[in-house]
């Protein structure tokens, strides 16, 4: 079997795993996959999910080699996590056309042309120099709560308090979100995340193409994600909705690409870094 029928195979089999724990009812495996998406933002939704299905207590992974660099070995026998990794295709000819410009090409260079298994290590399963911690909020969104709603006006939503939305927390109109007053930071954040997402992904074209479970699933997986990403405790993503999967794993997998997009756009105007082990995107 090459790389390429086995690396296919790995990310259908994948889907198919989650695909049938939802269909089962099992909430945790939803919430295990989301959670190791809010660690790993610099990988591919497929990656994520190959990585939670092998090891989602990962928190930072990388190949053998990186690790080194790094000054960091893996221990012997350990087994290695695998995801897909692309093949880039650069055309023979690119370097000369550059040199001839006098300036780098207008147009890409390298493109996908197909991916290959090849694997990772957890941090975990390493020794050697002590890595770096990130900062986390640790419960608390702080100055976190300023720019997520910077970000909602940005895109041009209004954002307003009414207690008569009770005993709703938040409601999404269509270019408007309404929170309730009073709420605590952290449950205002994860609210506003929800209801933005909502906004981003359900008040559009693709509306007509969904159900409320999926919708709700939907914003409820990105508020998870920004949540987890900045250091805020939530056990909620999941919880109520885990019927993302309705038969169909395209759905499924549309809906996985949805959530990574669009937690990534609210993290990066939160000015959170992917993160990832230097080198090690996928």
């Amino acid at each position: 079997m090459n790389t390429q029928t086995r690396s296919s195979e790995l990310a259908a089999n994948a889907l198919t795993i989650l695909a049938s724990a939802l269909e089962a009812g099992d909430s945790q495996a939803l919430t295990k996959y989301l959670s190791v998406m809010s660690r790993f933002r610099a990988y591919s939704w497929n990656n994520c999910l190959l990585i939670s299905l092998q090891r989602p207590t990962a928190t930072r992974v990388a190949g053998f080699h990186t690790w080194l660099k790094l000054g960091r070995h893996v221990r012997k026998g350990e087994k290695g996590i695998a995801i897909l990794a692309p093949v880039l295709f650069r055309p023979a000819n690119s370097q000369q056309q550059e040199a001839e410009a006098d300036q780098p090409s207008s147009f890409p260079l390298q493109r996908v042309v197909a991916f290959r298994t090849a694997y990772v290590f957890d941090v975990a399963q390493t020794e050697g120099e002590i890595l770096p911690e990130f900062a986390s909020v640790n419960g608390d969104p702080a100055e976190k709560i300023d720019s997520l709603k910077a970000f909602v006006c940005s895109r041009g939503i209004l954002l307003d308090y009414d207690s008569g939305i009770a005993p709703a927390l938040g409601v999404s109109r269509g270019g408007s979100i309404t929170l309730l007053p009073g709420l605590a930071a952290a449950q205002e954040f994860s609210t506003l995340a929800h209801e933005c997402a909502h906004e981003l992904l359900h008040r559009n074209e693709r509306r007509p193409q969904t159900n409320k479970t999926i919708r709700e699933t939907e914003a409820e997986a990105v508020a998870f994600v920004v949540c987890q990403a900045i250091g805020l405790d939530t056990n909620t993503a999941a919880a109520d909705y885990i019927k993302l999967y309705n038969g169909d794993k395209a759905t499924l997998s549309n809906s996985l690409q949805f959530i990574q997009s669009t937690a990534i756009d609210m993290l990066t105007a939160l000015g959170v870094d992917a993160n990832p082990v230097p080198g090690e995107e996928a």
